[in-house]
């Protein structure tokens, strides 16, 4: 008796056949959202209300998640954990190919991303706020790796990737709208 085992398997080729595109009125919607969280992200403080909460909350929670493994993971953990909930999320909706849910979880964990990033930037100046015990996890990380002096840099990068990220989230919205609705016509 042969075991079958799950398969991950991505939708067909075709875009069109299996990726539906989102109506012009929730492209909108989204065009705008991500405007306004890459403005609050990007400006003033870079903190998205509601949003960064939830990040922080799975931040937080990753520290002793990790640690159970391994007391040198605890600081890793947090990062971890921000990520990780959004990739879960964003693979549910892709093996589901739904544009909106796939999307959306995609520019969530390119907004959160741009958190880290943040937080990362911060590892010498330590102007943040911090919850906990109030030791910096990323002093703490690029110390060990003898990459302190970059936490700027790095943070730089990051942030850079992920808005390009976004942005090509978006246009792949638009062009697949716009795809959508020349063959319409």
């Amino acid at each position: 008796m042969q075991r079958s085992t799950p398969e991950f398997r991505f939708p067909d080729d075709d875009p069109a056949a299996d990726w539906p595109p989102l109506s012009g009125a929730v492209l909108g919607i989204v065009l705008a959202m991500t405007g306004w969280v890459l403005w609050q992200a990007l400006t003033g403080d870079q903190w998205v209300p509601v949003l960064d909460g939830a990040n922080l909350l799975f931040h937080e929670a990753g520290h002793p998640l990790f640690g159970i493994v391994s007391e040198r993971l605890t600081v890793y953990g947090g990062t971890l954990a921000q990520l990780a909930f959004p990739l879960v999320v964003l693979a549910y909706f892709h093996r589901r190919a739904d544009t909106l849910g796939t999307a959306v979880s995609g520019l969530w964990l390119l907004e959160n991303g741009l958190n880290i990033g943040r937080y990362l930037g911060d590892a010498r100046a330590q102007a943040l706020p911090l919850v906990g015990n109030g030791e910096h996890d990323w002093t703490e990380i690029l110390s060990r790796w003898g990459m302190l002096y970059l936490d700027t840099t790095l943070a730089a990068l990051l942030r850079g990737v992920c808005v390009l990220g976004m942005l090509t989230i978006l246009l792949l919205l638009c062009w697949q709208w716009w795809d959508k609705r020349q063959q319409e016509y």
